[in-house]
């Protein structure tokens, strides 16, 4: 698909801006589980995000509502591990860890989607180097774990275990619901899936025992509106509006600045800062993603640079 010059042109302004919302929400989700439970604060995200959506695509689109039964299951599938099973492990583990190492972590999941595609699927073809790629971010994910300094049994370490579920279960959902794929519109696709996720959750909730009682303070209130308007409702069409432009491939990348606008924001607003092993730890993930993913890099850089090979 060949797109005009001026998209290209903002492509980038809408990478960084992505990244920044996104990279805000894990911050917001921080603030919100001081006075929320964790469960109960992701269903309600998602079913405001969902309704809005919903009522976005109705307006937009030509069909809006799944009619056929594996347009259904595709969206129970992507309700269930992509917004139920992951916000339920991010919400419940940064509830031990800072926003700021919780996005550390998230950034692996274009590692764990590259593994659960040669391994379930049989696509792509990992050589020894992606295999040394996978490795590397395992690594960085145990390095910023740092088990051996805070000890086995701490809350930081059952934080970023958590955190880890979290990330393989979206990696797991984005692959097996791959061919499950329908031509229903995306944005209607989304929009049932955040509704059907917020339902999973709040099942969880009543589970968990979660109490409803929370005092809706103005900070409270700001975090939950930034999470639906922003990260949830114009983060995803953001995402699919990029995702037409550049590709899933160049997308990718935005895992990785994901944790720098974490980083800043955690810094500026709580006053967290990054300490070295947790910096390090990134810079190891990033260097995995870099070997396995050295071919797509080596193109973008042609594509950017006019460079004549690799």
């Amino acid at each position: 698909m060949r797109f005009g010059q001026r998209n290209l042109q903002s492509a980038p302004v809408l990478f960084v801006l992505l990244a920044t919302i996104w990279g805000g929400s894990f911050v917001a989700i921080e603030v919100g589980l001081e006075r929320l439970p964790p469960l109960l604060f992701a269903a309600l995200r998602y079913d405001v995000a969902g309704a809005i959506v919903l009522g976005y695509a109705a307006i937009t689109r030509e069909r809006w509502l799944p009619t056929r039964r594996s347009e259904w299951l595709s969206v129970a599938v992507d309700g269930v591990l992509l917004i139920a099973a992951f916000h339920a492990l991010l919400y419940l583990g940064q509830g031990y860890v800072s926003g700021a190492i919780a996005a550390i972590v998230v950034s692996l999941v274009p590692l764990l989607t590259v593994l659960f595609d040669y391994s379930l699927l049989g696509d792509g073809d990992v050589d020894t180097v992606g295999g040394a790629g996978l490795a590397f971010g395992f690594v960085g994910v145990a390095v910023v774990a740092n088990p051996t300094a805070i000890g086995f049994g701490s809350t930081a370490l059952v934080g970023v275990t958590l955190v880890f579920l979290a990330a393989a279960s979206f990696a797991f959902g984005s692959v097996a619901s791959r061919p499950l794929r329908s031509r229903l519109p995306a944005t209607a696709h989304i929009a049932w899936t955040m509704l059907a996720g917020g339902v999973v959750l709040h099942v969880a909730s009543a589970v968990r025992g979660e109490a409803w009682a929370a005092t809706w303070t103005p900070t409270l209130f700001a975090a939950f509106a930034y999470l639906v308007l922003a990260s949830s409702v114009f983060g995803y069409l953001l995402y699919f509006e990029l995702l037409d432009r550049v590709g899933p491939a160049e997308l990718n990348l935005v895992n990785y600045l994901v944790p720098v606008v974490a980083a800043v924001v955690s810094w500026a607003l709580l006053g967290q800062v990054l300490g070295a092993t947790a910096v390090t730890g990134f810079a190891v993930v990033f260097v995995g993603f870099a070997l396995l993913k050295r071919d797509t890099l080596c193109r973008l850089v042609r594509s950017r640079r006019a460079v004549p090979d690799c």
